[in-house]
C-alpha cells in the first residue's frame, strides 16, 4: 500500500492486520474481484476500504459533477455511517470526499455534494436507487463496487435495487462482495456480479468469536425484567447492549430500566435517524450505560469496549444470535453473552446450538407452571362451548406426538429439548389432518329449490330459472 496510508494506519493505532485482511487485501491491491465469507467483527471494513483507497491516491484530478468514484452499499443506515467514519480515519490528511446517502434524513444536502462529484458515497441501496431514478447522481465513471453484509441486504429485500444499482456501474468496475453467510440467493447473486473472484474465508459460516463467554439463564417471561436488573446490579456490566426481537418490546424493556434507575437509550427501526444517531452518540461516550436494540445493530456496530450482550428474547433466525454476541469481544478483546431464556424459546437454543456447533451452558429454574409452548390462536367459539364430544360421549383423542411432562430444572429442560426434536422417520413435519370428511356449507337458497322440486317439479323449474 502507499507510504501515507501506511503511515495513516499507524497513527491511528493499526499495527497487525486481521485473517480477512491479510487475505483479502493483496488480491484486490492487484485489481481481482472478491468473494469474502468472515464473521461480524473480523474487520471486514479495512479489508476492502484501504485498497479502495490506495487506488483512489493513484487517480488525478477531481471527479465530474454527479458522478461517485467508489460507491460501497451497506443495509443499515448505523452500518453505514460507521463505515465512513472508518474510511475518513484511515485516509487522515488525503483530500478525499466522501458523501452519506442515506434514507430517514433531508436528502436535499447529499444531492447537494453528488452535484459537485464525490471520491466515494457510502449508501443504502433505497435512498441511492431513488436518486439514480431521479438522475441525481451518476455512476458509469464509478470504479470500485462494495456490497458489505450482503446476507443482510437479502434478508431486507434490497437485492432487486443492488442489481438495478450494479447495472448502472457497468462492468468495467472492481467488485467486492463480503457476507456473514453463503446462502444460494449470495451465491447466486456473486456469480452475476463478480469477474472469476478470489474466494478468502476467515472463518466458518456459524462460527461465533472464541474469546466471548456464553451461558444461558432459564426465566418465566414474567421474570426477566428482575432477572435483568439482578444482572445490571453487578458493576462489571459497564457497557451493556440488551437485544429484544420487536420495537415494541425494546420500548418496553428501556422504558422499564429507565424506571428502575438504569441510564438507557433505544434504538430501533421506528426512531428516525437523529433520534438513532443519538442513541449511538451517547452509549459511546459512556452517557448512556445501557442500549436496548433490535436487530438493527446485530451487524456491522462497532463501538468499543462492550463489555456485555444479553439477549432479553431470542431472535427467529439463529444467525442473527451469532451476529448479536459479535458485539461484544471485538479486536481480540475478551467478552460476555448470556441469554434469558423462558420456556416457549426452547426449539431456538435447540436451533441456535446445531447452528454454532457447541452446547450452550444452562443455569437457572424455570417457575412452576411456566408455558413450554406459545399459546396457539383460538378459533371462533363453538355454541355451547366445551370440546367436541363423539356420539358416545368420549373426548376427542389428541393426534399429535405425545410431549414428555415440562421440566423445570437445568438438566431435565436439557433431556427435553432432545426429546422435542422431530422424528427423522417422517422427516420432521406433521401431517395435516385430511379435509375429505368436512362438512359442505350449507346453502339456503340451494335448499330452497330441493323443497320446492319436491313439492311441484315445475314450480321447482321457475324458481331455477
Amino acid at each position: 500500500m502507499p507510504a501515507p496510508l501506511v503511515r495513516s494506519l499507524e497513527q491511528a493505532g493499526f499495527t497487525t492486520p486481521t485473517p480477512i485482511q491479510t487475505k483479502a487485501i493483496p488480491a484486490q491491491l492487484e485489481g481481482r474481484d472478491i468473494l469474502g465469507i468472515a464473521q461480524t467483527g473480523s474487520g471486514k471494513t479495512a479489508a476492502f476500504g484501504l485498497p479502495i483507497l490506495a487506488g483512489l491516491m493513484q487517480v488525478k484530478g477531481a471527479p465530474a459533477p454527479k458522478t461517485v468514484r467508489a460507491l460501497i452499499l451497506a443495509p443499515t443506515r448505523e452500518l453505514a455511517v460507521q463505515i465512513e467514519d472508518m474510511v475518513r480515519t484511515y485516509s487522515k490528511g488525503r483530500k478525499l470526499s466522501t458523501v452519506l446517502i442515506l434514507g430517514g434524513v433531508s436528502r436535499h444536502a447529499q444531492i447537494q455534494k453528488l452535484a459537485r462529484g464525490v471520491d466515494i458515497a457510502i449508501a443504502t441501496p433505497g435512498r441511492l436507487g431513488d436518486l439514480l431514478e431521479d438522475r441525481k447522481v451518476r455512476l458509469d465513471q464509478t470504479g470500485w463496487l462494495v456490497l458489505d453484509e450482503a446476507d443482510r441486504m437479502l434478508d431486507m429485500g434490497f437485492i432487486k435495487p443492488v442489481r438495478q444499482i450494479a447495472a448502472a456501474i457497468g462492468k468495467d468496475r472492481q467488485t467486492a462482495l463480503f457476507s456473514a453467510t453463503m446462502a444460494p440467493e449470495i451465491a447466486k447473486l456473486a456469480e452475476s456480479l463478480l469477474n472469476d473472484p478470489v474466494r478468502v474465508e476467515a472463518a466458518p459460516q456459524g462460527s461465533t468469536v472464541g474469546k466471548i463467554e456464553q451461558q444461558v439463564i432459564l426465566s418465566g417471561a414474567k421474570h426477566k425484567r428482575g432477572k435483568l436488573n439482578d444482572l445490571l446490579a453487578d458493576e462489571s456490566l459497564s457497557r451493556v447492549v440488551v437485544f429484544s426481537r420487536t420495537k415494541h418490546g425494546a420500548d418496553k424493556v428501556a422504558k422499564n430500566l429507565a424506571i428502575d434507575g438504569h441510564s438507557v437509550a433505544a434504538i430501533h427501526g421506528n426512531k428516525n435517524q437523529n433520534a438513532r444517531q443519538n442513541a449511538l452518540r451517547g452509549f459511546r461516550n459512556g452517557k448512556v450505560r445501557v442500549l436496548v436494540a433490535t436487530d438493527i445493530v446485530a451487524r456491522g456496530i462497532d463501538v468499543p469496549d462492550i463489555s456485555h450482550v444479553i439477549n432479553y428474547e431470542l431472535p427467529d433466525d439463529p444467525e442473527n444470535y451469532v451476529h448479536r454476541i459479535g458485539r461484544t469481544g471485538r479486536n481480540g478483546a475478551s467478552g460476555v453473552a448470556i441469554t434469558l431464556v423462558d420456556g416457549t424459546e426452547r426449539s431456538k437454543v435447540r436451533s441456535i446450538e446445531r447452528l454454532i456447533r457447541k452446547t450452550l451452558p444452562v443455569s437457572g429454574e424455570l417457575p412452576n407452571g411456566e408455558p413450554t409452548s406459545k399459546p396457539k390462536p383460538q378459533g371462533r367459539a363453538r355454541p355451547g362451548g366445551g370440546q367436541k364430544s363423539r356420539s358416545n360421549g368420549a373426548a376427542r383423542p389428541h393426534k399429535g406426538r405425545s410431549r414428555p411432562p415440562a421440566s423445570n430444572n437445568q438438566e431435565g429442560w436439557r433431556v427435553q429439548l432432545d426429546a422435542e426434536e422431530p422424528s427423522v422417520s417422517n422427516g420432521g413435519e406433521k401431517k395435516r389432518p385430511s379435509k375429505g370428511g368436512k362438512k359442505p356449507r350449507w346453502n339456503k337458497r340451494r335448499k330452497d329449490v330441493v323443497r320446492g322440486r319436491k313439492a311441484s317439479p315445475s314450480k321447482a323449474r321457475a324458481n331455477v330459472a
